[in-house]
């Protein structure tokens, strides 16, 4: 009966975990939405999420210290909850980036836009697709979709250097414009680092159900 009973509050962590993972992933997409939309409310509701996500890594935190002081876990579900502990810092940050976003968003509101030379929804849907995968991978324990997240990064990355690259042409060709190409820049980095935390979630899945770091294997192929 006390391992059934485990096995449940493993599940109910589980569970935990991803309500908070789906508020993430709302917030960032309110946060482009409320962006590219000029929305105050969308811009708003991301804000007010924020508190909620906070709340939600303190709740998670608290259950996995707990379930690793009481059970003691060994292999499979030790690395489980290893893992819990570090997705649920980075879907943390990923609200954080999300508010950092919806702020620029707010600056903008009043402002006049011109047309840009990039495509910033691309890079959002992208950012997001990657969450969305790491976050199934989560859900159903798949290393294999969980690996495809790792490929999509390199694509983020580069229309990052891109935005970027456009926004400093923009800038010293239409100097009018430098507060929104700024802004830009600013977006797109904060896309590039959420990028970055969904393929840590991805790389810590892989860790979890196979026992591999991939994060250390990726560091000696590229020393």
């Amino acid at each position: 009966m006390p391992r059934i009973h485990y096995q449940q509050q493993l599940a109910q962590l589980k569970d935990k975990l991803l309500a908070m993972a789906a508020l993430a992933q709302q917030t960032l997409d309110c946060a482009m939405d409320g962006y590219l939309k000029a929305d105050p409310v969308l811009l708003q509701h991301v804000l007010e999420n924020e508190r909620a996500i906070n709340a939600a890594e303190r709740s998670v935190d608290e259950m996995a210290y707990d379930l690793m002081a009481m059970e003691q876990p060994m292999a499979v579900d030790l690395r489980f909850l290893l893992a819990v502990i570090k997705i649920n810092g980075d879907l943390e940050r990923i609200g954080d980036q999300s508010v950092n976003i919806a702020e620029r968003g707010r600056d903008l509101l009043d402002r006049p836009r011109a047309d840009l030379p990039v495509n910033m929804r691309q890079m959002g849907e992208l950012t997001e697709k990657m969450i969305r995968f790491s976050l199934q991978s989560l859900l159903d324990g798949d290393a294999n979709m969980a690996k495809s997240v790792l490929t999509m990064d390199d694509d983020v990355d580069q229309m990052n250097r891109d935005v970027h690259k456009a926004m400093i042409a923009m800038i010293q060709q239409h100097p009018e414009w430098t507060e929104q190409a700024l802004s830009t820049i600013i977006i797109a980095r904060n896309l590039e680092r959420i990028a970055d935390h969904a393929t840590n979630i991805a790389e810590d899945v892989i860790f979890w159900v196979r026992g591999a770091d991939v994060r250390h294997q990726l560091s000696v192929a590229t020393d």
